[in-house]
């Protein structure tokens, strides 16, 4: 049975074409999507853990707000990062600092920078900035997968390629090699499974540096709740003298 999430995705669909709605590819990354996304709406409550040879070197933690159209707001939760937040309307950025009232513009790569990639914490739908083509089958783990070769069609998508594996039968997103605009690999990500008020969910998402090899970062979905923010906190100009502690 499809969630209201996969009612919404597809009825943006539409607005296409109704050949592209009836694409496998398309309807392989609605059923992926919806794994680690459950309304088109959402609070998500983001533990970041950074490891360095297996050894736990930091936490960080993110509120993360998301709306249709490519729309989301992260407000940095840990202590020594109170008082930032990331906003992004479509292909447009800005990161905003506490002791600053300028928003600062920054690009799709910028996104993907620092200690803990808040690109990666940020977006969580496949289907809205990826279109591909179906790819072999093989065994990962036991489990027959499906590849999904994705390229970008948004220009602010976090990665230019995605190599996706789905389980063939579920679309249950099993690993993914991420690239960047260069055609350089830049990480591995493995989705690990869990349980969320009785149906399947992304529990963790765990990226493994493809250059630091001894790098890596566990991000855990603690919750992913329906919320609805104002539509003023979706203004860079606002956000920018507003603390949000509260969110």
């Amino acid at each position: 049975m499809f969630s209201l999430f996969k009612l919404w995705l597809l009825g943006s669909l539409f607005s296409i074409g109704f050949a592209q709605a009836n694409d496998e590819v398309t309807l392989r990354l609605l059923e992926a999507d919806s794994y680690r996304l459950q309304s088109s709406s959402a609070k998500i409550v983001t533990q970041v853990s950074q490891f360095e040879k297996q050894t736990l070197k930091k936490k960080h933690y993110y509120n993360v707000y998301i709306r249709p159209e490519r729309e989301s707001l992260v407000v940095f939760k840990a202590q020594s990062e109170l008082g930032q937040k990331m906003l992004m309307l479509g292909d447009n950025y800005w990161l905003l600092m506490p002791n600053s009232r300028r928003p600062i513009r920054i690009t799709p790569m910028q996104k993907l920078l620092g200690e803990a990639s808040v690109g990666d914490v940020s977006t969580l739908t496949w289907s809205e900035d990826y279109q591909g083509e179906l790819g072999e089958t093989k065994q990962i783990e036991g489990v027959k997968a499906i590849h999904l070769k994705l390229e970008a069609k948004t220009s602010g998508a976090s990665y230019q390629k995605i190599d996706l594996w789905l389980a063939q039968e579920s679309n249950f997103p099993l690993q993914a090699d991420l690239y960047l605009k260069s055609g350089k690999l830049a990480k591995q990500a493995y989705f690990e499974q869990g349980q969320r008020q009785g149906r399947a969910v992304v529990k963790t998402m765990t990226l493994v540096d493809s250059i630091q090899t001894s790098k890596s970062t566990v991000i855990n979905y603690q919750s992913v709740e329906p919320h609805s923010l104002a539509d003023k906190y979706y203004n860079p100009a606002y956000l920018s003298k507003q603390s949000l502690e509260q969110l």
